[in-house]
């Protein structure tokens, strides 16, 4: 298997991260008629969503300078941005993100996030575990995966789970429930060669079938049926071409692309991955995946912050109102959230340091109640106040809503089962 390293990336624990890929049908060295069989599993329970989005700020964003400012702390806490109202009483965010505060009542703030841990990975973005939770054994799978194996696809023409960065780990369910990852090779696999025609593919298509007909004389459980509908599904995944047409942005209107802030370039230029999303989740992928910014800001916090927020302001509203506009929005739950928060006291840098006593989650539509903050901080933004709430418990409304039976239990490699999460209460408020 052939691994090609991407962009270093170094965080401040001095420990560099490469996105890599390796070559393969679906970036894992297995077939796609491999993943759309492991998808193949009895539905859950009732969902008011059919699809996430979560996008994860790594790096670990400050909480004091985007969604719980202080403006009455003294001046080496509450930095330098002040807070504006939204379209909700009593909601107020940063004064860099105007076009979110327009859109208050899409979404709600969770202020009051504990559990987290100090972790410079995305696994807690992932999956709402630590990165030690049973490591030994390949770690906890994160959302995308956990979909993969309790539900499955949308429909027949797109995989589950689509990573549009290197953010989703099966963890213990093994790599057959990696995301499909649409970099490089993994694009070019969603295309037939220039040397085997779509005639020539059914051809060998119709090999496989008659061959698998041999087998399934000698078979009588009649298994090989049911195999050869996971091959015809490769297929049609490669034939159809809409999930190729979803990852090509050009296909989009103008004036949509317009929307997302993306011909301006620079910062602005990474909103085509809140576009690919939409186009994704539009094309019948469950589970969408993306990394937005860098946000390890021990020094210059503030700046980092003016560089950064008014992007992630435009590319995020977009998002929503694009997804709104389409009748979207209640069926597709919208995430987002780091590592952990960043120390209150600003340092000597003009930074802010890791903080994983207080954080914050933002979330929106998937038939929850929103235009809501939830929970609060101290005076000083220092830890939970009001309404502690577990990460965990984010998840557990995500699954619920999502119509995944939060007693469920997946096995182990060693055969034991396992929780999807400890804390298995949802935020009522939302639901």
């Amino acid at each position: 298997m052939l691994t090609i390293y991407g962009k270093r990336q170094r965080y401040c624990d001095g420990v560099s991260r490469r996105s890599f890929l390796k070559i393969g049908a679906l970036a894992t060295g297995l077939t796609m008629a491999d993943i759309l069989r492991a998808e193949s599993q009895q539905p859950g329970t009732s969902a008011k969503a059919k699809a996430v989005i979560n996008i994860y700020l790594a790096g670990g964003p400050t909480h004091m300078d985007t969604f719980d400012l202080k403006p009455k702390a003294p001046v080496e806490f509450r930095g330098e941005f002040r807070p504006i109202p939204s379209s909700v009483p009593g909601m107020e965010i940063c004064e860099l993100m105007p076009k979110l505060a327009q859109q208050g009542k899409r979404y709600s703030i969770v202020r009051s996030i504990t559990g987290m841990r100090d972790e410079h990975t995305s696994t807690q973005s992932d999956s709402g575990w630590s990165t030690s939770s049973l490591s030994t054994i390949g770690g906890r799978p994160g959302l995308g995966a956990v979909l993969g194996k309790l539900q499955g696809t949308v429909h027949g023409s797109s995989p589950t789970f689509v990573a549009l960065d290197g953010f989703g780990n099966p963890g213990f369910l093994g790599g057959i429930y990696a995301p499909y990852r649409p970099d490089g090779p993994g694009r070019a696999n969603l295309r037939l060669s220039g040397m085997i025609s779509e005639e020539r593919l059914n051809n060998r298509a119709q090999l496989l079938a008659q061959l698998d007909g041999i087998r399934r004389e000698v078979d009588g459980s009649g298994m090989m049926a049911t195999m050869d509908s996971y091959n015809e599904r490769a297929i049609t995944v490669i034939t159809s071409g809409e999930l190729a047409n979803a990852l090509d942005v050009n296909r989009e209107d103008p004036r949509v692309i317009e929307r997302y802030g993306i011909p301006q370039g620079g910062r602005y230029a990474s909103n085509s991955r809140f576009l690919l999303a939409r186009r994704l989740i539009d094309a019948g992928v469950r589970c969408v995946t993306l990394s937005w910014g860098g946000w390890d800001t021990h020094g210059n916090n503030f700046q980092t912050m003016r560089d950064q927020l008014p992007a992630l302001d435009v590319g995020l509203s977009a998002l929503l109102e694009d997804l709104a506009s389409r009748g979207m929005l209640d069926e597709t739950i919208v995430m987002m959230s780091g590592e952990f928060g960043r120390t209150p006291r600003i340092n000597n840098s003009a930074g802010r340091d890791h903080w994983p006593r207080a954080a914050f989650f933002f979330v929106a539509g998937g038939g929850m109640r929103h235009g809501q903050v939830i929970g609060s901080t101290t005076r000083l933004g220092e830890q939970a106040q009001d309404r502690p709430v577990h990460l965990q418990q984010v998840f557990a409304t995500v699954y619920r809503q999502l119509g995944v039976d939060l007693e469920t239990t997946l096995q182990d490699p060693n055969g034991r089962p396992q929780y999807l999460l400890d804390e298995r209460e949802v935020i009522h408020e939302l639901v």
